[in-house]
């Protein structure tokens, strides 16, 4: 098929390399010039393993092409695809603005049969309203005779940071929302070669899918890490606790890793926004304010702690392991890390701080006053403490006696719980965890 894919962020370049593996031809479009050049000449705009590879090895095949220019390319387009952000607005509400403009220039340009899916994670009556402002551009531009053969189908996605390529190719399951059989049937085949449940819903349902999802993964990682507050208390381990609570099938493993709390680009937002929505039917979301409320906490907590551990931060010099909201990848929006790296800067700490990937992104969000090294070696050299705040396997894998000789105090807080099983005590360091008996 001949898709168009409006928006080359995460979601966007992410799903249109897959289509394109799939064999379909692709056409991405983005308003960011640069970003354009940048993907033309191959080189991805974010860390993502095994893209730059793939990106090449598309583009060799010539299945897929960015432009800036949605004219250019949406004349024979069978599936359009949006795939823009949807940030948290400051009401915490999702900021369609992105959605409507794709939208608007959508209609302005369409003048065939076409089906137009929205890829972008929006609220509840979102895909109605897409079709209806595609409708409009279309009869102000002069068609509106042709308003009756476009129709809107709802994707959400479901793609993980370090892990978006896989999840693509073998997810748990591909959502359709849609009204009729046809756009099923035609995303049904957009997706031949993958081997997946094909789940078909309303549009409202598919919608609501997404956040659900994301709040339910959300509230595991909150009630975790209540039950690791309660377990410092008590002399309990709580990764003793998860892992036997995680061998219960109805439970599962996933998302009971205690720490400093979720972050991303997705959490945050997502959980904000289906939050937000059920205020505007009326309802009081009661279970989704404490989730937030936790995850908010945990952050001061794990600071706290290291203020009152330390006596106090001000002057004293700290190494920061990992600035990413997680491993994997070099997203740092809505990073646990970044927020905790800032309040410790504002209580007057000097902090070097390292991660594999996201240093260069990071240091657009952090005070100038924050040091960069360039391994997680060098920036324990003089070091009062080591926090580790991403879970960046290679981090396991340094030399510890050269930390300890490098550091000016054996102080560890792991926020993630990484080195946990390191025997770091044995080795001459005060260690802390998250939830750890000591």
């Amino acid at each position: 098929m001949n898709l168009v894919m409006i928006g080359t962020g995460y979601v966007g370049l992410v799903t249109g390399l897959g289509f394109a593996k799939l064999g379909h031809r692709v056409a991405c479009v983005d308003t960011d010039a640069a970003k354009v050049a940048r993907l033309d000449l191959g080189e991805t705009p974010f860390y993502e393993p095994g893209m730059p590879e793939l990106l090449r090895e598309m583009q060799e095949a010539g299945r897929i092409v960015f432009t800036t220019d949605l004219k250019s390319v949406i004349g024979g387009a069978e599936i359009i695809m949006i795939a823009v952000g949807t940030p948290a607005g400051k009401d915490g509400f999702a900021d369609l603005s992105y959605v409507e403009a794709a939208a608007d220039s959508i209609g302005s340009l369409l003048d065939h049969e076409a089906l137009v899916v929205v890829k972008s994670s929006v609220p509840v009556g979102t895909n109605r309203a897409v079709l209806d402002r595609i409708r409009r551009a279309m009869g102000a531009a002069g068609r509106e005779a042709l308003t009756t053969i476009v129709n809107v189908v709802s994707l959400p996605e479901f793609l993980r940071p370090g892990f978006a390529l896989r999840d693509f190719m073998e997810p748990d399951r591909i959502v359709i929302g849609a009204d009729d059989a046809v756009a099923q049937q035609t995303l049904d085949r957009l997706h031949d070669g993958i081997t997946a449940p094909r789940v078909l819903l309303s549009l409202e349902s598919a919608e609501l899918t997404k956040y659900a999802a994301n709040a339910l993964l959300a509230t595991k990682v909150s009630f975790i890490n209540e039950i690791a507050n309660i377990a410092e208390r008590t002399g309990a381990d709580v990764r003793e606790v998860a892992r036997a609570v995680g061998l219960d099938r109805r439970i599962g493993p996933h998302f009971l890793q205690a720490g400093i709390g979720y972050g991303g680009s997705c959490f945050p937002k997502d959980v904000s926004a289906l939050h937000q929505m059920a205020g505007t039917t009326g309802y009081e979301f009661k279970l989704l304010s404490a989730v937030i409320e936790v995850n908010n906490a945990q952050r001061e907590r794990f600071v706290t702690r290291i203020v009152e551990e330390m006596h106090g931060v001000r002057g004293r010099r700290l190494a920061v392991w990992g600035l990413a909201f997680k491993g994997g990848t070099d997203d740092v929006r809505g990073s646990s890390a970044i927020d905790i790296v800032q309040r410790l800067v504002g209580l007057g700490a000097e902090i070097v701080a390292y991660d594999p990937q996201g240093m260069e992104l990071a240091q657009r969000m952090l005070p100038e006053q924050v040091q960069f090294a360039s391994t997680a070696v060098d920036a324990t050299t003089g070091a009062d403490a080591l926090l580790v705040l991403t879970e960046w396997p290679e981090f396991c894998d340094v030399s510890f006696e050269t930390v300890r000789e490098r550091m000016a105090e054996p102080n560890v807080f792991d926020g993630r719980n990484l080195l946990a099983e390191l025997g770091l005590k044995g080795m001459g360091f005060a260690y802390r965890g998250v939830g750890i008996r000591e």
